[in-house]
This record gives C-alpha cells, structure tokens and sequence, in this order.
C-alpha cells in the first residue's frame, strides 16, 4: 500500500511543474492587453516597463521619426506615446484583434480621444479621433524588444483637419 500512495504521490508531484508553466501565447497575449492598458492608463513608466533595453523599433513614418542619437529606440517610442497622450489626454487604446506566438505578438490597436493638446504639430481642435496601427512586436525574457507597424496618419491628418 505505501508503494502505491509513493508513486501517485511521486506521479502528482512529477505533473505539478507542467500545470504550473505559464503558455509562452498567453503571455505574448497579455502583454500587447498590457501596451493598451498602461496607455489607457496613461501610466508611462509601467508602458516603458513592457520594453526591453534592447528594444529595436523597425518603423519609420512622418509621424514617428527615428530618434536622435542621443535617444534610445525605447526612449523615443516612449516619447512619441508621451506626446500623443499630451495631445489626447483621454486617449483610450482597444484592441481589435490580436495573434500571438510564443516570441511574437500582433495586434490591431484602435485608439480613441479628444484632440486637446498639440498633436503632430496641430494646434488643439475638440474633435473627437479615432484611428487604428497594426503592429508586431518580438518578444524575449517577457519584454517588447522588436516592433514592425503601420499606423493610419493619413486618416490622423485628415480628422485633425476636419
């Protein structure tokens, strides 16, 4: 008998590491929810938290130009974000949809708010924005250290200017 109770216990014992293992997809899940909620939150350093040090930023656009040199890739997509949420101050960041891998993660990001600050260069209007960005993202040891996206900036221009 005691055998018996030994290798079921040693059994249950040997599965408790594997139910317990977190899936790599539902992190890289939760951490484009996490991009859209510390947005949403306007909570920057937990947005900056999500980067890694290492971050590599492959988008180049009007509205996002690579950093100076004296700026990390990480420093200056955090300070474009900084400034959208000065020029929408009740900016809120939704996903539309989302895929994900164990060190990849893409989503469609809808973002929503009030132009009330100077936001590309355009003086505060009161319109209400709404626009999109699908972006992709690697992951490595939990962080965001790769990002390719395309954001609507034509659709941006074109409410701002009403």
């Amino acid at each position: 008998m005691e055998r018996r109770t030994f290798i079921a216990g040693a059994a249950f014992a040997a599965a408790l590491p594997i139910a317990a293992k977190a899936d790599p997809v539902d992190d890289a899940r939760a951490l484009a929810e996490r991009f859209a909620s510390t947005l949403t939150a306007h909570d920057m350093d937990a947005f900056a938290a999500l980067f890694g040090d290492d971050y590599s930023n492959h988008q180049v656009s009007a509205a996002a130009p690579p950093p100076p040199a004296t700026v990390s890739p990480k420093q200056g997509s955090v300070g474009f974000f900084k400034a959208r949420l000065a020029g929408m101050p009740d900016l809120k960041v939704t996903i539309e949809a989302v895929v994900a891998s164990a060190d990849k993660v893409a989503a469609s990001f809808v973002y929503e708010g009030t132009h009330s600050g100077t936001y590309l260069g355009v003086p505060p209007t009161g319109r209400k924005l709404r626009f999109t960005s699908c972006d992709i993202f690697r992951i490595k040891d939990g962080k965001l250290v790769e990002h390719w996206g395309m954001g609507d900036i034509a659709g941006q221009l074109a409410q701002l200017k009403g």
